[in-house]
């Protein structure tokens, strides 16, 4: 598929909406790889196996996101319950190998 992706602002068609929102979605899950990667890192990275859990930057995380959603106008709230329940994931997944890497599995 070498179609350039239509920006909202210029979609015409309900086709064009669709690629768009497929490409964007191939987009954010690339994004979301990346972001899990930072979890391998931070599993590999601590030491300690009770500080993967950090309420306070679980907090500001979702305070940030919460944020940048309002400044875009976009609904803020289901984004930060969308952002909580990333957070709780990545989590659970930087739990799953930082016990991997250490053979507690």
């Amino acid at each position: 598929m070498t179609k350039t992706m239509t920006l909202p602002e210029d979609c015409a068609t309900m086709l064009d909406v669709r690629a768009g929102v497929d490409a964007t979605d191939r987009k954010l899950m690339e994004l979301l790889d990346r972001r899990f990667g930072y979890m391998r890192a931070a599993a590999r990275i601590k030491q300690d196996r009770d500080s993967v859990r950090d309420e306070a930057r679980k907090a500001a995380v979702i305070a940030n996101a919460r944020a940048d959603a309002e400044a875009r106008g976009l609904p803020a709230g289901r984004l930060a319950e969308i952002w909580n329940l990333l957070v709780e994931t990545s989590i659970a997944y930087e739990f799953e190998e930082w016990d991997r890497l250490r053979n507690r599995a």
